[in-house]
């Protein structure tokens, strides 16, 4: 459900958008055309955009290096969140989140289920936080992309939602590291 504080003003956050893909090329990447397409109607930025294959390490390699740019706030991957033995994008993200943010695997799922039935226990959508960053890892169909953009991450990434959103936090996620 949105609820839109149309008193505050909408902050634009920079994204990068990930496919994960064996096979795919950019001029193919459906998936990640949906969340380009999206995020930049909600009025977000796309700071950068990748394709990388199926391994775990070179997952993990692309996620630390936009944790690590002061460019990117927020990390959307598509792709290999499956349970094939090539499905291996959760666990890249997991071994760089500093947070899991469980809930998000939880109401993606809840999504899902409205759309595809009991099918939706095959994916493993799941979210964190590095670095103050946000990192979200979602399923390779551009329906399943739609289904979080819509559902989940376009009300979550503005900061006009409320009672809570996670920009209102963003400034904080990395408080931890400042302390003395």
């Amino acid at each position: 459900m949105s609820r839109i504080d149309e008193s505050k003003e909408f902050i634009p956050v920079r994204i990068a958008v990930l496919t994960v893909s064996d096979t795919r090329e950019l001029a193919e990447d459906r998936s990640g055309d949906v969340l380009v397409g999206r995020l930049q109607e909600a009025g977000h930025t796309l700071v950068a955009r990748s394709i990388v294959r199926d391994e775990r390490t070179d997952i993990a390699a692309q996620l630390r290096a936009w944790v690590a740019d002061p460019e990117v706030d927020v990390v959307i991957s598509t792709g290999g969140t499956g349970l094939t033995g090539r499905d291996v994008t959760v666990e890249a993200h997991r071994d760089v989140y500093e947070k899991e943010i469980e809930a998000f695997g939880t109401v993606f799922t809840h999504v899902s289920m409205a759309k595809i039935g009991t099918s939706a226990v095959q994916s493993r959508a799941t979210g964190g936080v590095a670095g103050g960053t946000y990192l979200f890892a979602l399923p390779g169909s551009p329906g399943a992309c739609k289904d979080a953009w819509d559902e989940i991450l376009k009300w979550q990434l503005d900061y006009r939602h409320r009672p809570c959103n996670f920009v209102e936090i963003m400034p904080r996620l990395d408080e931890h590291l400042r302390r003395k």
